[in-house]
């Protein structure tokens, strides 16, 4: 059965209550319905009160995701095992034929040295002209035989070939070989090994076209002292053969090639390879120990990750990557904003007070049951968007919800609520970059780009000592992240009124044109203005849209 891919449920940057709420609620209504591949998360940092409604119905975070683009580790891992310096160049090269590959990684245990290819191999064989290539490759004397599909009568497989040349002799009576202590000998099958050769000094003995070495010459070599081998192939055949033996370490390509980790992107991947010659590249893990290889074709069948939006459909407010991801659906209660898909998608937007009274909706709809649990979450979603039901964007949908939900959570949800708020409300420890992004979301309206952060509280006292901390700090955040216009709310639920602080060129004369409010000691005060969706934004976008 092929495993579903994870589909993630996402809300937006700075994530409040409602946003991680309905990512949490829609997951678990999607598993009932679809199967448990769907993945809430979240991309930001929880506050206060999101913090506090987890922790009160015991609800793990979810886990942060800060970018949706393809990594390598969302693709396949070509993996095939690396070779080590000492392998020789046969093995390698019956390694990469039977794995289907050209190139092949060379690690020291796992830290990669070099990365050795088939031309490698080729070019080795071709340019050989020098019969001391065995001693000066240092091969292994068990790399010899395994070329030779030989057997080592006498010598250690173990043991480095360090000096001494290759000589071939087409009759083991030729005198005439110009011998030297350390040399390798190739001769034809013989009964016993003739005085020249016994008292040259040369190390190692090949019998060819042998199956069976002659008792008296491996008496001979046991004398003196010799590495005995003997093997099947004739001698053309095991001269061209013993080439095979160099070791990897010797001819294998020291430059390595761009190297990549697992949480690269495929985008950025695919552009650093474009121009490289060779086709395999090393994946490497956070400690630079070798992993796997990745090839071009891989490349081009790595999927995008699959997204649900809830509670925002403002790419300014979505997750980095966006463009590179699938958006499969949207479920939100905002304006519609700057999202594009590639082609339909399911996108339910309703004019409620909270996305999870829209989710509310989809339980009842699909004859869901809602768990105690998710009722809790949700009805404390709804709470947190609407300030306990006295917004303006409250409806009666919402407040069907609240009494339904909170029933089966088993909460009081008046009390719920102010008590939610004034955990939300602790801010003490914040700094003002903290305060200003913790329920805080960028809109853009005729080609403007405006912040807007909102900060709920009962206390009069709590908002003006943020006042006085926030305001220095706005014109340094507008111009950080390149913003017309900065605007935040500090928002009293309890008198239901804002006091609004500012930053940029048009944002005080934009309020006065909005609210007909001018501004005193840097602050417009806006009675009855509570809900950013609906009084704040909305009569921003009507004023610059004019």
């Amino acid at each position: 059965m092929t495993r579903q891919r994870p589909i993630f449920i996402t809300g937006h940057k700075n994530p409040d209550t409602d946003s991680v709420c309905a990512a949490i609620s829609y997951a678990h209504l999607k598993s009932r319905i679809e199967g448990d591949h769907f993945i809430a998360c979240r991309i930001g940092r929880l506050n206060e009160e999101t913090q506090f409604v987890l922790s009160y119905f015991d609800v793990d975070e979810p886990p942060l995701i800060k970018d949706v683009r393809a990594r390598l580790r969302d693709i396949e891992i070509r993996q095939v095992d690396a070779a080590k310096t000492g392998d020789s160049i046969k093995s390698v090269g019956t390694r990469m034929h039977d794995s289907n590959v050209t190139t092949l990684c060379v690690t020291d245990d796992k830290d990669l040295l070099g990365i050795i290819t088939m031309s490698d191999i080729v070019a080795t064989y071709m340019q050989i002209r020098d019969p001391q290539f065995l001693s000066k490759s240092e091969a292994y004397m068990g790399s010899v035989v395994e070329a030779l599909d030989g057997e080592l009568i006498l010598g250690d497989a173990s043991e480095r070939i360090t000096s001494g040349k290759i000589v071939i002799s087409t009759s083991a009576q030729d005198p005439d070989l110009n011998l030297e202590s350390g040399d390798i000998v190739l001769i034809c099958e013989c009964d016993e090994l003739p005085e020249h050769i016994t008292e040259s000094g040369v190390s190692c003995i090949i019998v060819c076209g042998c199956e069976k070495a002659p008792e008296a010459v491996i008496k001979q070599a046991r004398e003196k002292g010799f590495k005995l081998i003997i093997t099947p192939h004739e001698m053309f055949i095991a001269a061209n053969l013993i080439s095979q033996s160099i070791p990897v370490g010797h001819v294998m390509d020291r430059d390595i090639p761009t190297a990549f980790h697992l949480d690269d992107f495929v985008v950025d991947v695919r552009e650093a390879i474009r121009t490289e010659r060779y086709k395999y590249f090393p994946v490497l893990d956070r400690f630079d120990r070798y992993i796997g290889m990745i090839s071009h074709r891989n490349l081009l069948g790595a999927a995008k990750k699959q997204l649900i939006l809830v509670d925002h459909n403002e790419r300014s407010q979505a997750i980095n990557g966006l463009e590179e991801a699938e958006i499969l659906e949207i479920i939100d209660h905002h304006r519609l904003g700057s999202i594009e898909t590639s082609g339909p998608i399911f996108c339910r937007n309703q004019p409620l007070g909270s996305t999870c009274t829209i989710i509310y909706r989809m339980y009842l709809e699909n004859g869901i049951e809602i768990d105690k649990t998710t009722a809790g979450l949700m009805v404390a979603a709804i709470l947190s968007d609407t300030l306990i039901l006295t917004s303006p964007t409250t409806t009666e949908v919402d407040r069907e919800a609240v009494l339904a939900l909170s029933k089966i959570a088993g909460i009081d949800y008046e009390n719920f609520g102010k008590e939610m708020f004034r955990a939300g409300a602790k801010l003490n420890d914040k700094s003002a970059d903290e305060i200003i992004h913790l329920d805080y979301k960028v809109f853009t309206v005729d080609e403007q780009t405006i912040g807007i952060g909102q900060v709920n509280s009962m206390s009069d006292d709590e908002l003006d000592a943020i006042k006085e901390e926030v305001l220095p700090e706005l014109d340094v955040t507008r111009n950080k992240e390149n913003l017309d216009m900065l605007f935040l709310m500090l928002t009293n639920i309890t008198e239901r009124s804002s006091d609004v602080i500012f930053a940029g060129p048009k944002a005080l004369q934009t309020l006065k044109n909005a609210f007909g409010q001018d501004a005193k000691d840097n602050v417009v005060t806006l009675p009855g203005v509570v809900s950013r969706k609906k009084q704040f934004l909305l009569t921003l976008v009507e004023t610059l849209q004019t």
